[in-house]
């Protein structure tokens, strides 16, 4: 099945247009963690409380881009037998509400027409892969286009902005803005020059700006959600639900949407 870019990118970018929000808000949630049933139940918990699109987790055992505590989780969900055409499951359990896409490393990619139509049978909207090069990329996403799905592709506060004007080329869905150097994990102040980078990523695409790693607090949420068009919280959330499950996921996110209102 054939899909032109702007299609593959299509349920994505309603998301992004819909919310009435300042910002879109997109959750990470690890598949399999803390159980493959209680997995589903926090991504529903995360709909119901606001959540916009979601990013849901494959489980790898060397998650480069992962800090502890979503490294822990994946772990975890390992440890539990959580496997990709588990994780798909809940993909697909999800995917009727909002868009969902999937975090996974590339090393799970080989052969990646099989898990890309797999993917895209599960509903998924789009393929998050920290550990691809943006120049060895170019096989995937046409593999994606072809199936609908949106490569979306991650820029550093470090790229050069020759190189982000090449990735925002080729982007598909959003471009996903790591706000920091290093892994994801929780932190008590935003960087500086946050706003500094998303300007740099604006100016080289069409597509929405979503900002991730580091946010934690609603009134974290609210400060990225004033400059940029996303905000993606993962570790906060993923250790919410190690503590309370799908409840207390349930009250941070609503906490997080109101940070984001009107």
């Amino acid at each position: 099945m054939a899909s032109e870019p702007a299609v593959a990118g299509a349920r994505i970018a309603e998301a992004f247009r819909s919310h009435g929000k300042r910002a879109a808000l997109m959750p990470y949630l690890m598949g399999g963690f803390p159980s493959m049933e209680e997995s589903r139940e926090v991504g529903l918990a995360c709909v119901d409380a606001g959540a916009d699109l979601l990013e849901l987790g494959i489980p790898f055992s060397d998650p480069l881009a992962d800090g502890p505590v979503i490294h822990a989780a994946g772990t975890a969900a390992l440890r539990g037998g959580a496997t990709p055409g588990a994780v798909l499951e809940v993909c697909e359990a999800l995917a009727d509400r909002v868009p969902v896409a999937l975090m996974v490393y590339a090393n799970l990619l080989v052969g990646h027409d099989a898990f890309v139509e797999r993917a895209a049978g599960a509903g998924a909207a789009g393929l998050i892969v920290p550990d691809l090069p943006h120049d060895e990329s170019a096989e995937l996403r046409t593999a994606c286009d072809a199936h609908g799905l949106a490569l979306i592709p991650l820029v550093a506060p470090t790229t050069s902005d020759e190189r982000i004007s090449v990735i925002g080329a080729d982007a598909r869905g959003f471009v996903y803005t790591v706000s920091l150097a290093g892994t994801t994990g929780e932190r008590s102040d935003l960087p500086p020059e946050l706003k500094t980078t998303v300007d740099r990523v604006r100016s080289a695409t069409e597509l929405p700006v979503a900002v991730g790693f580091g946010i934690s607090t609603p009134e974290q949420a609210g400060q990225v959600g004033e400059i940029a068009d996303g905000v993606i919280v993962g570790s906060r959330l993923v250790r919410a639900a190690g503590e309370g499950g799908a409840p207390e996921v349930g009250r941070l996110v609503t906490a997080l949407n109101a940070a984001l209102g009107h």
